[in-house]
């Protein structure tokens, strides 16, 4: 178990996932995840300060070549406000967040009907504060970040009830400074971000115990081969590295990038966009 970050390590970690065989039966049957551990790789990478430790044109190929000319964002919207992740219509308050967080990237806010949107989200709500996966779901904690991080992109944040909300994400931590996602679960180190993001963007990232989930953190990571881990002990994988990261940069790890929020990503890259909002994150240590 190791008390610092061991960067060089969780480096060649990703490194060593990007060089997978394609001819191993591994690389087929993670297919569908291919396009998220992109995301997941380079962001990880960004946040360490290592962004060019994977090929740039190689990423770019593998992302353009998943283009579909047939189906656009805006077309996903259904009429009750969710949106669909694909055209097979499944609906959830990530795809909803997806489509936002896209629109707003590619400068396209001005064509989504943002109150049809805002207004699904409302019914989403639920009386602990949070918001579940579609209207009348429990509460979850990936579900309020994505819903917070969309009404902060429109500007609606007013439609939060923000004194319950505080207190529900607060009590996500457990005694060994985890968080979990809802009630009576194990804690798990992605919460790390989703709880974490939305109490930055709220500005209340005090209300939790830093220095214990600090410490869960880095206790999950793998010292041999790189990586975090859900928990200590298990084995590593690159989602929950990513997490781990960046709920670290929201706490404000020395030597880690600032990470925005609401995008989760970069801070520089989203202020160079002129899409800051103004969050507070934990002041950054120096030492």
């Amino acid at each position: 178990m190791s008390t610092s970050l061991l960067v060089p390590q969780h480096v060649a970690y990703i490194r060593a996932l990007s060089g997978d065989s394609k001819h191993e039966l591994s690389y087929d049957l993670s297919a569908h995840l291919r396009m998220n551990a992109v995301y997941w790789s380079l962001t990880a990478l960004l946040i360490m300060g290592h962004g060019d430790a994977l090929d740039r044109d190689e990423m770019i190929d593998f992302v353009m070549s998943c283009w579909d000319e047939e189906a656009d964002i805006l077309s996903l919207q259904q009429p009750s406000g969710s949106f669909a992740g694909d055209a097979f219509g499944e609906t959830d308050t990530r795809f909803l967040y997806c489509a936002v967080n896209a629109l707003s990237l590619l400068g396209k806010l001005d064509k989504l009907d943002v109150e049809k949107t805002v207004a699904y989200i409302r019914r989403c709500s639920n009386f602990d504060g949070g918001f579940g996966a579609v209207a009348g779901a429990e509460s979850h904690a990936s579900r309020v970040f994505v819903c917070i991080a969309s009404l902060a992109i429109l500007d609606r944040l007013d439609e939060v009830n923000q004194p319950t909300l505080f207190w529900w994400l607060s009590e996500r931590q457990l005694p060994n400074g985890g968080l979990n996602g809802r009630p009576e679960k194990l804690e798990d180190v992605c919460y790390s971000f989703w709880v974490l993001s939305a109490l930055s963007i709220l500005n209340k990232l005090t209300w939790i115990d830093s220095s214990k989930l600090e410490a869960f953190i880095l206790s999950a990571q793998n010292t041999e081969s790189g990586g975090i881990s859900d928990r200590p002990g298990n084995m590593p994988d690159v989602f929950h590295t990513i997490f781990g990261l960046a709920g670290l940069s929201l706490l404000g790890y020395p030597t880690l990038v600032d990470l925005d929020p609401v995008y989760c990503m970069p801070t520089s890259i989203i202020e160079n966009m002129g899409l800051r909002k103004g969050w507070k994150a934990l002041q950054r240590r120096t030492s």
